[in-house]
Protein backbone atom coordinates (compact mmCIF):
# COMPACT_ATOMS: atom_id res chain seq x y z
CA UNK A 1 0.00 0.00 0.00
CA UNK A 2 1.31 3.63 -0.62
CA UNK A 3 3.15 5.57 1.97
CA UNK A 4 3.19 9.06 2.56
CA UNK A 5 5.54 10.20 5.12
CA UNK A 6 6.28 6.61 6.43
CA UNK A 7 2.61 6.72 7.11
CA UNK A 8 0.19 4.02 4.88
CA UNK A 9 -2.40 6.01 2.60
CA UNK A 10 -5.37 4.68 5.05
CA UNK A 11 -3.60 6.11 8.48
CA UNK A 12 -2.79 9.30 6.53
CA UNK A 13 -6.81 9.38 5.16
CA UNK A 14 -7.53 8.42 8.98
CA UNK A 15 -5.93 11.19 10.30
CA UNK A 16 -6.67 13.42 7.63
CA UNK A 17 -10.49 13.56 8.09
CA UNK A 18 -10.32 13.26 12.02
CA UNK A 19 -8.30 16.21 12.12
CA UNK A 20 -11.02 18.22 10.31
CA UNK A 21 -13.85 17.04 11.84
CA UNK A 22 -12.07 17.89 15.06
CA UNK A 23 -11.42 21.57 13.71
CA UNK A 24 -14.60 21.95 12.77
CA UNK A 25 -13.75 22.24 9.05
CA UNK A 26 -16.32 19.30 9.01
CA UNK A 27 -19.11 20.08 10.54
CA UNK A 28 -21.27 17.31 12.31
CA UNK A 29 -24.67 16.15 10.18
CA UNK A 30 -22.06 16.46 6.63
CA UNK A 31 -21.39 13.44 4.20
CA UNK A 32 -18.34 12.73 2.83
CA UNK A 33 -18.00 10.51 -0.33
CA UNK A 34 -14.81 8.50 -0.81
CA UNK A 35 -14.35 9.92 -4.10
CA UNK A 36 -13.71 13.65 -2.23
CA UNK A 37 -11.22 12.50 0.43
CA UNK A 38 -9.47 10.22 -2.25
CA UNK A 39 -8.87 13.01 -4.53
CA UNK A 40 -7.84 15.16 -1.57
CA UNK A 41 -5.55 13.38 -0.71
CA UNK A 42 -3.85 11.79 -4.20
CA UNK A 43 -5.07 8.18 -3.54
CA UNK A 44 -7.27 5.55 -4.65
CA UNK A 45 -10.65 4.94 -2.92
CA UNK A 46 -9.33 2.33 -0.94
CA UNK A 47 -7.59 3.38 1.70
CA UNK A 48 -9.98 6.09 2.07
CA UNK A 49 -12.79 3.32 2.63
CA UNK A 50 -10.50 1.58 5.34
CA UNK A 51 -9.96 4.92 7.15
CA UNK A 52 -13.95 5.77 7.03
CA UNK A 53 -14.54 2.13 8.42
CA UNK A 54 -12.15 2.92 11.33
CA UNK A 55 -13.88 6.32 12.43
CA UNK A 56 -17.06 4.88 12.22
CA UNK A 57 -15.76 2.37 14.79
CA UNK A 58 -14.37 4.55 17.07
CA UNK A 59 -18.11 6.57 17.07
CA UNK A 60 -17.07 9.60 14.87
CA UNK A 61 -18.65 8.78 11.30
CA UNK A 62 -21.77 6.47 10.28
CA UNK A 63 -21.53 4.92 6.78
CA UNK A 64 -24.30 4.18 4.11
CA UNK A 65 -23.08 2.03 1.06
CA UNK A 66 -23.01 3.83 -2.15
CA UNK A 67 -23.54 7.02 -0.89
CA UNK A 68 -21.41 7.99 1.49
CA UNK A 69 -20.24 8.49 5.46
CA UNK A 70 -22.29 10.79 7.44
CA UNK A 71 -20.37 12.41 9.96
CA UNK A 72 -22.10 12.45 13.57
CA UNK A 73 -22.81 15.78 15.15
CA UNK A 74 -21.67 15.97 19.11
CA UNK A 75 -23.78 14.32 20.95
CA UNK A 76 -25.37 15.85 23.76
CA UNK A 77 -25.37 12.59 25.74
CA UNK A 78 -21.98 11.80 25.09
CA UNK A 79 -21.11 15.50 25.71
CA UNK A 80 -22.41 15.15 29.21
CA UNK A 81 -21.08 11.58 30.11
CA UNK A 82 -17.29 13.11 28.85
CA UNK A 83 -17.93 16.28 30.99
CA UNK A 84 -18.80 13.61 34.12
CA UNK A 85 -15.38 11.79 33.88
CA UNK A 86 -13.17 15.25 33.54
CA UNK A 87 -15.23 16.11 36.64
CA UNK A 88 -14.13 13.06 38.55
CA UNK A 89 -10.67 13.23 37.31
CA UNK A 90 -10.03 16.66 37.76
CA UNK A 91 -11.03 17.26 41.03
CA UNK A 92 -8.86 14.13 42.05
CA UNK A 93 -6.32 15.78 40.76
CA UNK A 94 -7.24 18.97 42.49
CA UNK A 95 -7.18 17.31 45.89
CA UNK A 96 -3.60 16.01 45.43
CA UNK A 97 -2.83 19.09 44.45
CA UNK A 98 -4.10 21.08 47.23
CA UNK A 99 -2.69 18.91 49.99
CA UNK A 100 0.86 18.44 48.55
CA UNK A 101 0.60 22.52 47.59
CA UNK A 102 0.20 23.85 44.26
CA UNK A 103 4.02 24.40 43.04
CA UNK A 104 5.36 27.48 40.62
CA UNK A 105 6.09 25.45 38.05
CA UNK A 106 2.29 24.27 37.71
CA UNK A 107 0.98 27.39 38.52
CA UNK A 108 3.22 29.09 36.14
CA UNK A 109 2.12 26.30 33.07
CA UNK A 110 -1.32 27.31 33.97
CA UNK A 111 -1.17 30.95 33.16
CA UNK A 112 1.25 30.42 30.13
CA UNK A 113 -1.74 28.23 28.82
CA UNK A 114 -4.15 30.85 29.41
CA UNK A 115 -1.76 32.86 27.44
CA UNK A 116 -1.87 30.82 24.54
CA UNK A 117 -5.61 30.39 24.90
CA UNK A 118 -6.15 34.23 24.57
CA UNK A 119 -3.83 35.07 21.75
CA UNK A 120 -5.25 31.83 19.55
CA UNK A 121 -8.69 33.58 20.01
CA UNK A 122 -7.33 37.28 19.52
CA UNK A 123 -5.95 35.43 15.96
CA UNK A 124 -9.19 33.50 15.27
CA UNK A 125 -8.16 30.34 15.83
CA UNK A 126 -10.18 28.00 17.26
CA UNK A 127 -8.64 24.66 17.38
CA UNK A 128 -5.64 26.47 18.42
CA UNK A 129 -7.92 27.62 21.14
CA UNK A 130 -9.82 24.40 22.25
CA UNK A 131 -6.46 22.85 22.21
CA UNK A 132 -4.61 25.05 24.84
CA UNK A 133 -7.90 24.64 27.23
CA UNK A 134 -7.32 20.73 26.95
CA UNK A 135 -3.61 21.38 27.67
CA UNK A 136 -4.86 23.71 30.54
CA UNK A 137 -6.64 20.85 32.51
CA UNK A 138 -4.17 18.21 31.64
CA UNK A 139 -1.40 20.53 33.20
CA UNK A 140 -3.42 19.71 36.72
CA UNK A 141 -3.88 16.11 35.76
CA UNK A 142 -0.70 15.15 35.43
CA UNK A 143 0.13 16.20 38.69
CA UNK A 144 -1.71 12.93 39.80
CA UNK A 145 0.85 10.75 38.75
CA UNK A 146 -0.92 8.35 37.99
CA UNK A 147 -0.40 7.04 34.13
CA UNK A 148 -3.63 4.74 34.18
CA UNK A 149 -5.83 8.17 34.66
CA UNK A 150 -3.69 10.06 33.07
CA UNK A 151 -4.10 7.52 30.29
CA UNK A 152 -7.65 7.87 30.65
CA UNK A 153 -7.98 11.41 30.93
CA UNK A 154 -5.95 11.21 27.34
CA UNK A 155 -8.84 8.87 25.79
CA UNK A 156 -11.04 12.07 26.16
CA UNK A 157 -9.10 14.41 24.85
CA UNK A 158 -10.27 14.65 21.24
CA UNK A 159 -13.76 14.78 22.80
CA UNK A 160 -12.79 17.51 24.42
CA UNK A 161 -11.55 19.76 21.70
CA UNK A 162 -14.25 19.26 19.09
CA UNK A 163 -16.87 20.14 22.49
CA UNK A 164 -14.75 23.21 22.84
CA UNK A 165 -14.46 23.75 19.32
CA UNK A 166 -18.07 23.71 19.00
CA UNK A 167 -19.46 25.55 21.46
CA UNK A 168 -17.06 28.03 22.04
CA UNK A 169 -15.51 28.51 19.10
CA UNK A 170 -13.92 31.86 19.17
CA UNK A 171 -17.16 33.81 20.64
CA UNK A 172 -15.24 36.67 22.71
CA UNK A 173 -18.04 36.31 25.07
CA UNK A 174 -17.55 32.94 26.01
CA UNK A 175 -14.13 32.83 25.37
CA UNK A 176 -14.02 35.59 28.07
CA UNK A 177 -15.98 33.59 31.01
CA UNK A 178 -14.12 30.15 29.90
CA UNK A 179 -10.69 32.06 30.18
CA UNK A 180 -11.95 33.59 34.10
CA UNK A 181 -13.56 30.38 34.98
CA UNK A 182 -9.36 28.87 34.17
CA UNK A 183 -8.38 31.48 36.29
CA UNK A 184 -10.69 30.60 39.43
CA UNK A 185 -9.51 27.19 38.79
CA UNK A 186 -5.78 28.39 38.96
CA UNK A 187 -6.45 30.72 41.88
CA UNK A 188 -8.25 28.40 44.04
CA UNK A 189 -5.29 25.75 43.50
CA UNK A 190 -2.71 28.58 44.63
CA UNK A 191 -5.22 29.00 47.34
CA UNK A 192 -5.18 25.09 48.36
CA UNK A 193 -8.73 25.63 48.30
CA UNK A 194 -10.28 22.22 46.82
CA UNK A 195 -14.11 22.69 47.49
CA UNK A 196 -13.73 26.14 46.02
CA UNK A 197 -12.04 24.25 43.13
CA UNK A 198 -14.98 21.80 42.57
CA UNK A 199 -17.42 24.56 42.61
CA UNK A 200 -15.24 26.67 39.82
CA UNK A 201 -15.21 23.68 37.94
CA UNK A 202 -18.82 22.99 37.95
CA UNK A 203 -19.67 26.24 36.53
CA UNK A 204 -16.53 26.09 34.06
CA UNK A 205 -17.65 22.39 32.76
CA UNK A 206 -21.20 24.00 32.54
CA UNK A 207 -20.07 26.71 29.60
CA UNK A 208 -18.09 23.72 27.80
CA UNK A 209 -21.76 22.54 27.42
CA UNK A 210 -23.35 25.03 26.48
CA UNK A 211 -25.38 25.17 29.39
CA UNK A 212 -24.39 28.67 30.66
Amino acid sequence: MMKTGGRTAAEQAYLDVKERILRGDIAGGELLSEGEVAGGLGCSRTPVREAFLRLEAEGWMRLYPKRGALVLPVDPAEGRRVVEARRIVENAAAERICAAGAGPDLLCRLADLIDTQLDSAAAGDADGYAAADADFHRAMVAELDNPLLEAFYDSLRERQRRMTTSTIGVDPERIARAVGGHRALAAALAAGDRQRFATELTSHLKIVLGDE
